[in-house]
């Protein structure tokens, strides 16, 4: 089911070489290659600008000033998503949420991102995961909703079949999504196809359940650590994900 809002027609999909998943909800005569590029819409930002700039958000340690800049000043919940280097497919993700007077971290999780690393032009099958700050605003999974606050999709759609590319199994990976707003219509299901930059710059970029692998552009984490998520992330809050290597983020 699909909470807090009206109920779709979703189709289910295989795993996308583009990112880690991607949906459905495509308009037969509307395909995303004929789209023109267009500005990300909010909670989508993928360069820091200093526009957003907050100073509220300048303790979380190991951001610098350019990436601090791209946080949304009503964002009270970050998740950051810290690579080993920019081509490693080894991170670290810990949520920090805004208290009156500074950002309280969470647990240090292992994570793992893209296979290839990290890319500040993210295209479909580079295997990098996009660097830069995106809203986080709907979820869904393979199982049923664990108490998200975030508006949950269930569906057969987010079956993971297959290996990945160290040869685990892929099955159980979508249990649990958080979809990252790049390149997609923020406030849809995870599964839905559109794609505003167009098909060539990738989509179905996610938070999920770590196969115990690389990516092929999504930030996994344990799925203990996914439910945690689910259950924290707030709407109210405007949570978005802060994601790359260690050196992009102190830029």
């Amino acid at each position: 089911m699909i909470h807090r809002r009206t109920a779709v027609a979703l189709v289910a999909s295989p795993l996308l070489l583009s990112g880690c998943g991607g949906g459905a909800e495509a308009a037969p005569n509307r395909p995303d290659d004929s789209r023109p590029a267009v500005v990300p819409a909010a909670g989508t930002t993928a360069t820091p600008t200093p526009e957003s700039s907050t100073s509220q958000a300048s303790g979380i340690p190991g951001l610098g000033p350019r990436t601090t800049a791209a946080i949304p000043e009503q964002a009270e919940q970050v998740v950051v998503a810290s690579g080993r280097g920019e081509n490693s497919p080894l991170s670290t993700v810990v949520l920090y949420e805004r208290d009156d007077t500074a950002w309280q971290p969470g647990a240090h999780w292992p994570a793992h991102n893209g296979r290839d690393g990290w890319s500040d032009h993210h295209v479909a099958g580079d295997l990098r995961s996009p660097v830069g700050v995106y809203g986080l605003t709907d979820a869904g999974g393979l199982l049923r909703d664990p108490g998200s606050r975030l508006p949950y999709h269930q569906s057969s759609g987010f079956y993971s079949p297959g290996t990945g590319f160290e040869g685990e199994p892929l099955e159980g990976s979508f249990d649990y999504v958080v979809a990252i707003n790049y390149n997609r219509e923020p406030g849809t299901s995870p599964l839905d196809w559109t794609r505003p930059l167009g098909a060539s710059r990738g989509g179905g970029i996610w938070l999920h359940v770590d196969h115990g692998g690389p990516t092929h552009a999504c930030v996994s984490v344990a799925k203990a650590h996914m439910k945690e998520l689910l259950r924290t992330l707030d709407p109210d809050r405007h949570p978005v994900v802060v994601m790359g290597h260690a050196d992009w983020l102190a830029q």
